[in-house]
């Protein structure tokens, strides 16, 4: 059907601050609303344009649309994410976490391969031998830089190395040569942003999958796509606020089989939230938080109908939420970036 995706004139837009510098980041906006089956989330990065925005409003529909699939696990497990902070600040939040997995990002613009050293290195010391370590690059490596970084960062143990290389030929080639050093390469932008994510299958690029709710269209679209592509999957978030992460909760706790620790705690990197924020504890994250506690306010049943569930798990506090509503001038600029959106899905449809 051909129609603009209705968001309600209450949809708050928040302005969230970070604890550290996140991906180029100091601040995380997106819109937050109500639909008849619970709360959802649009909350593209700054720099994408319409069409990619377009996908990520995709996903926020979805939930009024089609609900959620029925979990299949009661919890979740979570790694701990590392900004590109100092060693010292690195060691104490994965410390603080008590998470046994921890994503370091690495390749950050100004700084050095001696820098991801200490970083990971500190990082490794707080996990204790035990412990999973990955790192990830965001694509900012190119072959054979990437194969003389993960060489020595592999010292540590790595569990696997997120996007080192940006293309999906780099991937593939990188992949090649890393592989008798026993390192597993996991592909995100190159399966979110390619606009072909099974490129990454047929040129045997990567070990793992990276799936993001917003980027991929919803949680019904990122579960076809799992069994697709035929990896195994780690479900991570795009830095939403909690009402986002609980999209990719519900993602995490649907698929069939979940081998590695999901990139679902990124709450501790906000500053303030839009409520309550979910926070892994002991390693891992309610596959339904308040769930029962939302059912008992909505008057919802807390069980599943032909394996959907039709409320969402998370309410957003009322005063937190208006205390980080954004200012008048980039609310009305998130207003204008989602007519844009919506266009383009009109457009398409």
């Amino acid at each position: 059907m051909k129609a603009r995706i209705s968001v309600p004139t209450g949809a708050v837009v928040y302005d969230l601050p970070l604890r550290h510098r996140f991906r180029g980041l100091d601040r995380r906006q997106g819109m937050v609303w109500e639909t008849p089956a619970g709360w959802t989330e649009w909350s593209p990065f700054p720099e994408y344009g319409p069409a990619e925005a377009a996908v990520w409003l995709r996903a926020a529909a979805e939930l009024a649309e089609r609900g959620w699939p029925a979990p299949v696990r009661t919890v979740v497990p979570v790694n701990v994410t590392i900004p590109a902070v100092g060693p010292d600040v690195a060691c104490r939040l994965a410390a603080e976490s008590g998470c046994r997995t921890a994503k370091v990002k690495v390749a950050e613009r100004g700084q050095s391969l001696g820098d991801d050293l200490a970083r990971v290195e500190a990082v490794r010391a707080a996990l204790g031998p035990a412990g999973r370590l990955r790192v990830d690059a965001n694509g900012a490596w190119d072959v054979d830089t990437a194969e003389r970084a993960l060489r020595a960062l592999n010292r540590f143990d790595l569990e696997y190395a997120e996007q080192p290389c940006a293309t999906v030929p780099e991937l593939a080639e990188l992949r090649r040569r890393v592989a008798r050093h026993g390192i597993l390469i996991a592909a995100d932008e190159s399966i979110r942003r390619s606009g072909d994510p099974e490129k990454v299958v047929a040129a045997a690029a990567a070990d793992i999958a990276i799936l993001k709710v917003q980027p991929l269209g919803g949680i019904w679209r990122c579960l076809e796509l799992a069994e697709r592509l035929g990896l195994p999957v780690v479900v991570s978030s795009a830095l939403e606020s909690s009402i986002g992460l609980a999209a990719g909760l519900a993602l995490a706790a649907a698929l069939p089989e979940l081998p590695y620790a999901c990139g679902l705690n990124t709450a501790r990197l906000l500053a303030a939230d839009v409520g309550e924020p979910l926070v892994a504890t002991g390693g891992a994250l309610p596959a339904r938080p308040g769930w029962q506690a939302a059912s008992a306010r909505e008057g919802a049943a807390s069980t599943s109908q032909n394996g959907v569930l039709t409320a969402a798990p998370y309410v957003p506090d009322p005063a937190r939420l208006a205390s980080v509503q954004a200012a008048p001038a980039l609310a009305k600029a998130w207003r204008q970036r989602l007519a844009q959106a919506q266009f383009e899905l009109f457009r398409d449809s």
